[in-house]
């Protein structure tokens, strides 16, 4: 790993989520002083615990950091922070340098984007590829785009918490390439469902469906990522329906926008919407499968003979 702390800037992160605590961790673990910033003290103080320096505001964040992570759950939440009444915009100083790592629509990123460079703040885009999991163990992927002067700046800080980094272009691409991303990752529940679903009607095992699939041509990271909760029904979430629903409809407002066809998006969409109004919306996004299997009147195996 290079050695970031050669160019030792103060760090700044705000938004301690599911996502932005584990990573925001890494970089003060790493040996970096983090002023840290998030509506909840709870995230505050576990950060602070790590050794990162707990602040009294986004403000105060963006007033002593040179370089500012942000981790936002949606577009209004980003809007918020930078655009708004109480936002940070007006608090920046030129040749600071924004990353922002949150999943979130072109269109706002591009908005953002005019109001940082008009005030001199270095813009990039760095959405996360990965789950919880890989978050917590430092093995995320990330989707960069924006100046790539500033990306080659920061890109060893990416280092802390990512064994992937790719920079992408210096506009929306990171934006656009994240939406794909999860375009497939939700559309690998559904047709796995379907799948799954139509090899039990033949008296086949999910776990042995599971199996032979994992050896195939359509094997993957993802289906054997998720090959144990669905043989288990532990529909614990990684990433629930409800921020799959999000993501999808990032994926087709932008689509609408641009005039781009999406048809199968849209119908997995509404599977997903499906879902959420029955009550599973909290829940795992491959829990599409039980919904599936619900459809062609099956119920869940027992779990003795899944697991065998």
């Amino acid at each position: 790993m290079t050695d970031a702390r050669a160019d030792n800037p103060r760090l700044g992160w705000i938004g301690l989520g599911k996502m932005g605590a584990p990573m925001c961790l890494h970089l003060i673990k790493a040996g970096h002083a983090v002023d840290v910033f998030d509506t909840m003290a709870s995230a505050m103080l576990q950060a602070g615990a790590e050794g990162g320096a707990i602040a009294a505001s986004a403000r105060h964040v963006v007033q002593s950091a040179e370089i500012i992570f942000i981790s936002m759950p949606h577009d209004a939440a980003l809007s918020g922070l930078i655009l708004g009444a109480q936002g940070i915009l007006s608090s920046l100083r030129r040749g600071q340098i924004i990353v922002e790592t949150s999943t979130v629509s072109p269109a706002m990123s591009e908005e953002v984007a005019k109001a940082l460079t008009g005030a001199g703040v270095e813009y990039l885009r760095a959405p996360i590829s990965g789950s919880t999991a890989t978050a917590v163990t430092a093995k995320l992927t990330v989707l960069a785009s924006g100046p790539e002067a500033a990306y080659r700046r920061i890109e060893p800080l990416l280092e802390a918490f990512s064994t992937r980094r790719f920079y992408l272009g210096a506009g929306e691409e990171a934006r656009y390439l994240k939406l794909a991303i999860n375009m497939l990752v939700g559309s690998t529940s559904a047709i796995l469902a379907e799948a799954l679903t139509f090899g039990r009607k033949g008296n086949l095992d999910i776990a042995q469906m599971l199996e032979v699939i994992g050896e195939s041509a359509v094997a993957s990271p993802l289906i054997a990522y998720k090959r144990d909760m669905l043989s288990r029904r532990d529909f614990t979430p990684a990433f629930t329906v409800t921020q799959m629903i999000k993501d999808f409809d990032l994926v087709l407002d932008t689509a609408r926008m641009q005039h781009i066809p999406v048809y199968l998006v849209a119908l997995i969409r509404q599977q997903y919407e499906a879902a959420y109004a029955q009550g599973a919306g909290e829940q795992d996004f491959f829990v599409l499968l039980e919904q599936y299997e619900a459809s062609a009147g099956l119920s869940a195996p027992l779990l003795s003979s899944a697991a065998d």
